[in-house]
């Protein structure tokens, strides 16, 4: 089992921050547009080493994603940086012609997505992202779970070629992915050997499942852990070697199940390993203000509403 440093937490968007500020550096040709939230986004850094590569946009995220698409005609890498609610669900249309139809080599920078934006509330809260984003061919969508796997996938779509969703979140969270540890689009990162019950888990949730894991531990059980940090292309061989060994699975994300990580991995395990699943996640309802640890609690999205997925997922086994 992985050991979590809690005295460390960071923002997966300041993971953001530093990551773009290294891929600017080792790439001349990437840049960075924003829809006035510098700050948000934490920006700061790479606007002051590159004030030539970035453009301020404005509250018009439609105009930004145009610009980004026409951008890449000329070589450039943009990252187009907004909240995850007006990166998506405001200009989906724009995102759908000018990008993923013409396979624009554009990143979507997606800050405070999820509940875990709190007191903001449900305006501000999209729980629907990654299901719009992994419906557009030729995107990739990456949730990363936190500050150093932000920071190593950030580089990770720099250097890729197509149309990335990159989603992080505002609240500081636990880091306990190694710092060093390369990152690879659509290639699920194992945390610990189990046999009892598969977890695959995304984003701020991968904490969450990796301190259900411990109370399972606790009770006899042994968990199969997966960080699914790439939702589209998803890594179909890591789920079904799981499944096939623990004969049941959890999917825990902080976004709706219908359409997201959950839908994803129910798709592939149907295709190819049936077994009962469990899902954790927002359920057909829209947020509100709280504080992160408040609402993934009314929502069901805490670590002991992982811990009762994984007892029902393996009560319902063969």
């Amino acid at each position: 089992m992985i050991t979590v440093d809690y005295t460390n937490q960071k923002d997966t968007r300041s993971g953001f921050g530093a990551g773009i500020l290294e891929a600017g550096r080792a790439n001349p040709e990437v840049v960075a547009l924003c829809a006035d939230l510098v700050g948000s986004l934490k920006l700061e850094a790479f606007i002051k080493e590159f004030p030539e590569r970035f453009v301020q946009c404005g509250i018009a995220e439609a105009n930004m994603t145009g610009i980004a698409a026409g951008m890449t005609i000329g070589g450039k890498i943009p990252f187009a940086c907004t909240f995850a609610n007006f990166a998506t669900g405001r200009v989906y249309d724009q995102i759908r012609q000018s990008i993923a139809y013409s396979n624009k080599n554009v990143k979507i920078a997606a800050s405070h997505a999820g509940v875990t934006l709190g007191e903001d509330g449900a305006t501000h809260q999209i729980c629907e992202d990654i299901g719009l984003m992994q419906m557009l061919p030729n995107f990739v969508v990456i949730n990363p779970c936190d500050y150093n796997q932000t920071k190593a996938a950030t580089i990770a779509a720099a250097q890729y070629n197509g149309p990335v969703y990159l989603r992080f979140g505002r609240p500081k969270w636990p880091v306990f992915y190694p710092a060093d540890q390369p990152f690879e689009i659509g290639k699920a990162w194992k945390i610990q050997d189990g046999a009892d019950v598969s977890i695959f888990a995304t984003g701020h949730l991968v904490i969450k499942a990796i301190e259900a894991a411990q109370i399972l531990a606790d009770k006899g059980y042994s968990v199969d852990l997966i960080n699914i940090h790439t939702i589209k292309p998803l890594d179909v061989e890591a789920v079904i070697t799981s499944v096939t060994k623990t004969g049941c699975a959890v999917t825990a994300e902080e976004h709706q199940v219908v359409g997201g990580l959950g839908s994803a991995v129910m798709k592939a395990i149907a295709e190819h390993q049936p077994v009962p699943v469990s899902f954790v996640g927002v359920k057909d309802t829209f947020g509100e203000s709280g504080t992160p640890d408040q609402l993934l609690d009314k929502y069901g999205m805490s670590t002991q509403h992982v811990v009762e997925a994984a007892l029902n997922a393996i009560s319902r086994k063969a």
